[in-house]
């Protein structure tokens, strides 16, 4: 049994969508080293939540995913989260694995996906080791495709209008099957550019098959990328991240202060892929 433990959130997918008009939703997640979710837990009789990340998980919930992995934990937990809820940074499935690590989980990370799928309907591939190497069937807890490594990129973003729980019941996303030939070659190839391009189409196709609820204002991402000189565009397909795609250590010293015209909050920064 640990004492602390943390695990890091992703930002939105660089795809996602349904594998065919009756085909499962589908994605490709984008970790984020910068948001993660962290606990430490101190001796106390009972099992007790506390701190930023407290309302991600209550104690019922807690205990009956600890059932389901044959754990148990008593002590206060204090949990910290990077991320705000709701806005599509993998927080609730962050908190789940934290929770795992500290009650001594070591088997699986297949069987800890599952556990987690039980709690929340659907969940994020953040307890394996390279997820954004796995096409993944979030709604159904398992990998639909190893894919290769992506090459080394740069990400700025923001979150961007009101966040929005993933809704497990949920499948009405556009059909992005065209788009996964075309990512695996552009991976296996290291063609950033390439990559970049189909996650913008990712997100466009998404933004006009379910436009958001905030009619008078106009989502800045596109234009954003277009005017700082992006290679392309992420975003969180249910939620409210959105982030710029560089080549490493080619974002303009003018991005931070542009997305914070256009609303942005929380202004992250990170690098991501890279072969492990």
């Amino acid at each position: 049994m640990r004492t602390q433990a943390r695990a890091i959130g992703h930002f939105g997918e660089l795809l996602q969508g349904r594998l065919g008009r009756d085909g499962p939703v589908a994605l490709v997640t984008l970790p984020c080293p910068e948001l993660a979710v962290a606990a430490q837990l101190h001796p106390a009789a009972g099992l007790a939540l506390h701190g930023s990340g407290q309302r991600l998980l209550t104690p019922a919930r807690a205990r009956k995913f600890l059932q389901l992995l044959g754990l148990s934990l008593q002590g206060r937990i204090v949990l910290r989260a990077d991320m705000p809820a709701g806005c599509g940074a993998g927080a609730s499935t962050a908190t789940l694995v934290v929770l795992a690590e500290l009650a001594g989980w070591h088997s699986s990370a297949q069987t800890l996906a599952r556990a987690c799928l039980a709690i929340e309907g659907a969940t994020d591939p953040l307890m394996f080791p390279a997820p954004e190497t796995m096409l993944w069937a979030s709604r159904n807890a398992e990998p639909i495709a190893l894919l290769p490594p992506l090459p080394e990129f740069d990400v700025m973003g923001g979150f961007w209008g009101d966040g929005q729980r993933t809704d497990p019941t949920d499948h009405d996303f556009p059909d992005i099957s065209d788009l996964i030939p075309q990512w695996a070659n552009a991976a296996a190839a290291a063609d950033l550019a390439g990559l970049a391009a189909l996650c913008s189409t990712s997100a466009s196709r998404c933004l006009a098959h379910r436009p958001s609820s905030q009619t008078t204002r106009t989502d800045p991402t596109a234009s954003l990328a277009a005017d700082l000189g992006a290679l392309g565009y992420v975003i969180a397909h249910t939620g409210a991240a959105r982030g710029l795609i560089y080549a490493p250590g080619q974002i303009p010293d003018q991005a931070y202060a542009a997305l914070r015209a256009a609303g942005l909050r929380r202004i992250v920064r990170f690098r991501a892929g890279g072969r492990r």
